[in-house]
This record gives structure tokens, C-alpha cells and sequence, in this order.
């Protein structure tokens, strides 16, 4: 088998604030057809192969996964919707209607749903990643015209911004070749530059209490982090490992076990390439409160700040790191992303030094991170109230 995986520097941050959702729109848009192919997927099934895309506030990337002596037909395809994407109405209203769907169903009307469309413009006061992949609101994707879609198609799909990666059994220059000769006709064009709004230093705690008919009282707290390419990023992933832990965690033991406060209670980071979220949210136990919560979780918070994990934790934590990377690149497909994603970074070796920057992190380091990280002023807090009935 083979993968071809075509990374574009496009995301939801690249976006104009009154014009929101368009990289999103374009995962769709793509396998609309070209002008040259009407059917993309097509071609690729009856050649014994797959496709699939996903959009977030950083990139878009696209992905083929298909049997290795077909893989003329991928660069065939990704090649020629990358040169001649078709700007027919009909797929423009086609997609339209389906992204517009998904809004409703994933954002608008379902439990819980509308959290990020709160959160993320309550966390983020000037930067793009104020907005939700999917967009503001349905209507900058109900008002885009014809002439926003193809300028922003001409501004972000194009050999310079985009990333390809090829994984498989090849020979190197039998694929060089292959490149040259499905690509090298593609007009080159400038790279867009890249000036985002920063982000000015948070110093406040941002709450924001939301009714909604759900089933339990949900939480969400997000901590501002270190951008990608820091120390800090990797500091704050380690130790959401550790405060996300289940069964063992100090959060999990107090909160759920003990107290019987919380149903559930995890904790993430969402892998922003800038500025991102270190994020601990759950829901409440029926009868509980939120103010047993603020109570008894920033107490539990602070406890990182002053008592380091042990020699023999450290190792637990590290290990599971490692254990997880390990078993994730054990796919081709996901070998290949990820190779897309470090050269974005900079440079795809970066994909082989990982492991030993994971190893190299203490006890201290985590404290450090708690430390910065812990604070009401780098926090925004959402509560969602279950609505009463009568």
C-alpha cells in the first residue's frame, strides 16, 4: 500500500474575520471535481483505493491511501484538482448545503455543541483562533460568493503552500520522477504571508455561564500555552497527560472518587500551532454544584505546582508517551501526516527527535509548566447549565 498526502499552510486562522469558514468549505470543495476529472473519488475507489480530508485552525490536509502500483492515479487526481479545482455553482451549492448541515447538526443541535463558538471568542480576544474551523456563524458560508471562493483558492492552493508526502516501498527518483512529471506544469506563485493579529497577554479570569438543554452541568476551563515550537508545549503536553490521567490521577481520585463531584473529568491540549489551550473540562455529578468544583479543583491544581511527581511516575508517564507514538507510527497513513506536519514545522527529521525531547523532561520541568500554567489570570471558564423544566 501507499499514501499520498498533500498538506496546504491553510486554516481557519488564515481566514477573513467578516468571511469565516472557507478552509473548511474547501476539504469539501476539493472533491467536487476538476475540470478536467468530474468525479474524484471515482477513479481512486476503482483503483482499489480511499480518500479523506480534515480541516483545523492551522492547516488543511488531504490524504489518498491506495494499493502501491496505482499510485499514478492519486498524483493524477490531486494533481489536477490542485491545477484546475471546478467552480461550478452547482458544487458550490452542493457543498454549501452540506457544510451548512453540519453546522446545525454538530454545532447548533447537539448537546454541548456550541461550547467552542463560546469558548474559543471568550479565550482569544484578537487573534483568528477566536473562530471555530466551521466558522463565526452559518452566514459568512450562506453569503460567500463565487469570487471569494476562487480568490481564496488562488491565494492558498498551490505547489508553494502546500506540503507532499509520499509513503510507501519506492524507489527515491522513480518518485521524483513521478513528481516532475504530475506537478512540474503547475504554475508557481508566491507563498502568502502570514500576519495574525497577536494575541495580547491575558490577565484577567474569563467566565462565561451558558443555559442549554443538555443532559448534565458541563465544564470548561482553557489555560493559555506555549505555541508549537517552544519547550512549554511539550512541558504542557506531558503534564496534561498526567492531570488527564484516569483512575489514578489526582483530579479523577478527588473529584470523582472521593468527593462524587464530577461524572468525568479529563484534561487535553488542543495542539495549536500559536498560542494554544491547555484544557481540563468534565461534567458534574446530578445534585453537585459549581461552586463545590471551583472549590475543591484549584486547590488540586495548585498541588502541581508544588509536589513533583516521582522517578518512578515520571517513567509511567513517559513511557505511555512513548508507547502511544509508537503504536501510532505503525501506520503508514499516519506516517505520513505526520512527516507532512514536522516539515510544516520546519524540518520532517524533527519526526525522529521527539522520543529524546519527551525523555529529557523532569519533574521540575512539569512544576515549572503548573507553575505558569495554573493561574486564574491565564484561564477562560465555561459552565453549562442544564435548562430547567417545567
Amino acid at each position: 500500500m501507499a499514501v499520498v498526502n498533500t498538506l496546504y499552510d491553510v486554516g481557519a486562522r488564515d481566514e477573513d474575520p467578516n468571511h469565516t469558514g472557507f478552509a473548511h468549505l474547501f476539504e469539501h470543495l476539493m472533491f467536487g471535481g476538476s475540470i478536467n476529472i468530474s468525479d474524484f473519488d471515482g477513479p481512486l475507489q476503482r483503483a482499489g483505493g480511499e480518500s479523506n480530508a480534515f480541516t483545523s485552525n492551522d492547516i488543511t490536509n488531504y490524504y489518498d491511501v491506495l494499493p502501491a502500483k496505482n499510485i499514478e492515479t492519486a498524483l493524477w487526481l490531486e494533481s489536477d484538482r490542485m491545477l484546475s479545482l471546478a467552480f461550478s455553482d452547482k458544487s458550490l451549492e452542493t457543498q454549501r448545503s452540506v457544510v451548512i448541515e453540519e453546522f446545525k447538526q454538530r454545532y447548533l443541535n447537539q448537546p454541548y455543541g456550541d461550547v467552542w463558538l463560546n469558548l474559543r471568542p471568550l479565550a482569544y480576544q484578537k487573534h483568528p483562533y477566536q473562530w471555530a474551523t466551521i466558522g463565526k456563524e452559518i452566514s459568512h458560508i450562506e453569503q460567500a460568493t463565487m469570487d471569494q471562493v476562487r480568490r481564496f483558492f488562488s491565494t492558498y492552493y498551490h505547489p508553494q503552500n502546500a506540503i507532499l508526502c509520499i509513503a510507501g516501498n519506492f524507489d527515491k527518483h522513480f518518485i521524483e520522477d513521478l513528481c516532475t512529471k504530475w506537478y512540474g506544469a503547475i504554475p508557481k506563485q508566491i507563498k502568502p504571508s502570514r500576519i495574525l493579529a497577536q494575541e495580547p497577554e491575558q490577565t484577567d479570569y474569563r467566565t462565561l455561564t451558558l443555559t442549554r438543554d443538555v443532559p448534565a452541568a458541563a465544564f470548561y476551563y482553557a489555560f493559555k500555552m506555549d505555541q508549537r515550537k517552544s519547550e512549554g508545549y511539550y512541558f504542557a503536553d506531558l503534564l496534561s497527560d498526567e492531570v488527564g490521567k484516569e483512575k489514578s490521577g489526582r483530579l479523577y481520585l478527588q473529584l470523582k472518587k472521593n468527593l462524587g463531584i464530577v461524572n468525568d473529568i479529563s484534561a487535553y491540549i488542543l495542539g495549536s500551532l500559536d498560542e494554544g489551550l491547555f484544557i481540563v473540562s468534565g461534567k458534574l455529578q446530578e445534585g453537585r454544584t459549581f461552586e463545590e468544583l471551583e472549590e475543591n479543583l484549584w486547590p488540586l491544581l495548585d498541588s502541581y505546582k508544588t509536589e513533583g511527581l516521582t522517578d518512578l511516575e515520571m517513567m509511567r508517564l513517559k513511557r505511555k508517551w512513548l508507547t502511544s507514538r509508537a503504536f501510532q507510527d505503525q501506520g503508514l497513513l499516519n506516517r505520513a501526516m505526520n512527516l507532512s506536519y514536522f516539515e510544516l514545522l520546519g524540518d520532517a527529521h524533527g519526526i525522529n527527535e521527539e522520543s529524546e525531547i519527551y525523555n529529557a523532561i523532569g519533574a521540575e520541568h512539569l512544576k515549572m509548566e503548573a507553575k505558569r500554567l495554573f493561574r486564574p489570570s491565564q484561564c477562560s471558564r465555561v459552565f453549562i447549565v442544564p435548562q430547567k423544566t417545567s
